[in-house]
Parts: structure tokens; C-alpha cells; sequence
């Protein structure tokens, strides 16, 4: 291995650390307990070190963000059954989505509700967002109905899970009646 070869992956390794540590650290306190000298402070570098790898916070938010929206879509894909018929994937879809957000608010914040540069619906968009949102289209483009065009349905269907999620979360919705808002939209909105 040459010295070159070394020090990127070197490089790499410490972006991944400080990716990790904003991510724990968001999870445990929340975003704005986020700060390049908490970090620099956590994983043993200094506050410079962190601006070589990031120009600021924002910048870090959006590597969680794209980090996040790769696990969102394996998720999705993976609790997609291959059986059960279209409903069965549907409300799978609709319940990993829920999930996902709930185990991860600062990650699903990261993605959705904070600013870390990333352009979404653009021609710029990044890879990952895009895949998130395909992994999506993948189950509801079939149950969009007749005439109707399937990236526009999960673009609805996308920001009724959203609703439900950010909702529940800040209490808006009692948790307890997760489940049947799930059913109920499933059953409205899909065409099974």
C-alpha cells in the first residue's frame, strides 16, 4: 500500500468517525448539542481537522442525512414481502417507514426537516435521496390506480407517512392509534 493509499484511507476513517460521533451525539442530546468543538472534542482531533473534512455543521448534517437515506432504503426494500400481494407490501412499506423514523428522529431529522444542503426533486439531488425515494416508488407505483402517475401517488403517500411520523413524534397524535392510521392509510389511498 502506497503512503497516498494510506492517508486517503486515513481520511476516510475520520470522516466516518465524525459522521458516527454527530450521529450518536445527535441521537442522545439532539441537533443543536452538535457543535464542531463538541465533536473535535469526542473523537480526539481538533476543531481544523474537522474543517478539512466539513465546512461546518450543515455539511455534517448532510453526510448524516445521505447516510441515513441509504438505511431508510434497505429498510424499505427489505421489509417489502415478495408475498402477500400488493397490501401486504404496501402497509409493510408503510410500518418500516414509521419505524425507521421513530428508532432514528435525529437521522430522519437529518434527512427531512434540517438543513444540510442537500437539493431534493433536482436534477442535482444526491444518490441516496434519490434511491430513498425509489425504494418507495418500487412498492406504491402498483397501487397508484388507473390513471394515475405512480411518482406523483408516492410523492402523496411519501408525505402522508412524513405527516404521521412527525406528528406522533411531537405528540400531535397519540401513539397508541399508530397502527390503525396505518391500516386507514393504506386502505384510502391505495388501490389493492
Amino acid at each position: 500500500m502506497s503512503v497516498q493509499e494510506r492517508k486517503e484511507r486515513e481520511r476516510a476513517e475520520r470522516e466516518r468517525l465524525i459522521v458516527a460521533t454527530a450521529r450518536e451525539l445527535a441521537e442522545q442530546q439532539g441537533w443543536d448539542a452538535v457543535t464542531t468543538r463538541r465533536l473535535a472534542d469526542r473523537i480526539e482531533y481538533s476543531q481544523p481537522v474537522l474543517y478539512s473534512h466539513f465546512r461546518g455543521k450543515r455539511e455534517i448534517i448532510g453526510a448524516v442525512a445521505l447516510q441515513g437515506a441509504t438505511e431508510l432504503a434497505a429498510a424499505v426494500r427489505a421489509a417489502t414481502p415478495s408475498e402477500g400481494g400488493p397490501r401486504a407490501r404496501v402497509t409493510a412499506l408503510a410500518r418500516t417507514y414509521l419505524d425507521f423514523a421513530e428508532r432514528n428522529p435525529a437521522v430522519y431529522d437529518a434527512i427531512f426537516q434540517l438543513d444540510g444542503g442537500l437539493p431534493f426533486a433536482d436534477k442535482d439531488t444526491p444518490e441516496p435521496l434519490k434511491d430513498a425515494f425509489a425504494a418507495l416508488l418500487e412498492s406504491l407505483g402498483e397501487v397508484a390506480g388507473e390513471g394515475v402517475q405512480p411518482g406523483l401517488f408516492t410523492e402523496l403517500f411519501w408525505a402522508a407517512l412524513h405527516g404521521l411520523a412527525t406528528l406522533t413524534r411531537a405528540g400531535r397524535l397519540p401513539a397508541t392509534e399508530a397502527d390503525r392510521r396505518t391500516e386507514l392509510l393504506v386502505d384510502r389511498l391505495a388501490v389493492l
